[in-house]
């Protein structure tokens, strides 16, 4: 016989019903306990995990919906392939309450995130040293840049940040807007100029690496460059729905909390075996990148940052977690000022894109190739032992692109 609607809702409650008895009765508290709040998180939002599993509910059903409902929290975002959860809002005591419910794999509260940037201007400049030097192996620059013939076309990068002035000349119509995550419409306009200068370093024409290839806007740090764990995993959830493949993903971003984000390693995990390259920025915290998400997830690419003198800069992460560095130093891109802008920026935010550039003219030429071929292919072709003092466990890795 058909199942009507009431029929299921009815049913969909009765689950949360024997869930609801089942922690009332239980002798000890679950291991998913509510991870405190701090000053580096968004008081009263949750980043919520549900677990999976033949007994597990998707946070986007009808029953994953009551099942926050019955504890008081109000969902602002779903996740459905980034994470299998959701962003609420709660105070604690529901919070903790919702982190005992047996259906539920954790509840972490919702993390500011920032930019990766140190310093920043904005005049008039030349073509950047960081091209000149990924496309040689020696630091004696050339002042020039070889393009491979490849140069990115038919690849699309995905560069979640900021947004980005898709009108500017140097990505000659190539970028356009995916979603703005801040202001929850289509247009993911650059009111900062991180998020210009990151795409127009990966794909610009005159300030990228991959110069042919697109780039897609995915704005989810609002103009002074802060944001939220809830908008940036909405940004992954809505790349993995929406990415043309072959793509690459550029995090040029991360918590102000010096700790892990398990939320955000499991979207990036999730991201890469869907089959999407990620670029992510090693941090500028001078320590170990092992310790800071996403960084620390071993199938992405963590770039740290070198300057002019093929020195690791100061401010860079280190450590076996790093895959390679790339420029990262006084780097010269596209501003959001105008069409015709540019500025100097400075951090491995800088450094990641580079990445993403050499990432997309690896897809061009290889389609078809895994996550984990563009990684090991980018890290072999990287010349070796010129990084100096590149940090305990580093890998002495420089980038380097070519024909």
């Amino acid at each position: 016989m058909p199942h009507t609607s009431a029929d299921r809702r009815r049913r969909a409650w009765a689950v949360v019903a024997a869930i609801a008895a089942a922690v009332l009765t239980a002798a000890m508290p679950s291991a998913a306990a509510a991870r405190a709040s701090t000053a580096a998180t968004a008081d009263g939002s949750y980043i919520v995990t549900l677990r999976e599993g033949a007994q597990g509910l998707r946070a986007d059903s009808e029953g994953g919906r009551e099942l926050a409902a019955h504890y008081g929290a109000r969902i602002s975002r779903t996740y459905s392939t980034a994470l299998n959860g959701y962003a609420v809002r709660a105070n604690g005591t529901q919070a903790e309450r919702l982190a005992a419910d047996p259906h539920i794999a954790s509840v972490a509260p919702d993390t500011r995130v920032s930019l990766r940037t140190r310093q920043q201007n904005s005049q008039q400049h030349p073509q950047s040293w960081g091209l000149d030097r990924i496309d040689q192996p020696d630091r004696t620059l050339d002042a020039s840049y070889t393009s491979p013939r490849s140069a990115g076309r038919g690849t699309t990068i995905y560069v979640l940040d900021t947004g980005v002035r898709t009108t500017h000349r140097d990505f000659a119509g190539r970028a356009r807007s995916g979603w703005d995550f801040v202001n929850n419409d289509a247009v993911a306009e650059d009111g900062n100029g991180h998020g210009t200068h990151i795409a127009a370093t990966a794909a610009g024409s005159a300030y990228g690496v991959a110069k042919q290839a697109d780039i897609v806007a995915v704005k989810v740090l609002d103009d002074t460059g802060q944001g939220t764990s809830a908008q940036v995993l909405a940004g992954l959830d809505w790349v993995m729905k929406h990415a043309h493949r072959p793509a690459v993903v550029n995090l040029s971003l991360g918590a102000t909390q010096d700790a892990p984000i398990p939320e955000w390693d499991e979207a990036v995990r999730s991201g890469i075996a869907s089959g999407l390259t990620f670029t992510v920025a090693a941090g500028n915290q001078n320590s170990s990148a092992g310790s800071y998400s996403p960084g620390r997830v071993a199938g992405a690419i963590t770039v740290g940052s070198t300057g002019p003198d093929d020195r690791r800069s100061a401010f860079s992460n280190w450590g076996p977690a790093v895959d390679l560095f790339a420029p990262g130093e006084r780097i010269v891109s596209a501003s959001n000022t105008s069409d015709t802008g540019s500025k100097v920026m400075s951090g491995t935010s800088m450094a990641a894109p580079h990445a993403a550039g050499a990432a997309a003219l690896y897809l061009t030429d290889h389609p078809r190739a895994t996550p984990a071929q563009v990684s090991a292919a980018l890290t072999a072709h990287a010349v070796k032992g010129k990084v100096r003092n590149a940090g305990t466990g580093s890998p002495n890795r420089l980038l380097q692109v070519g024909n």
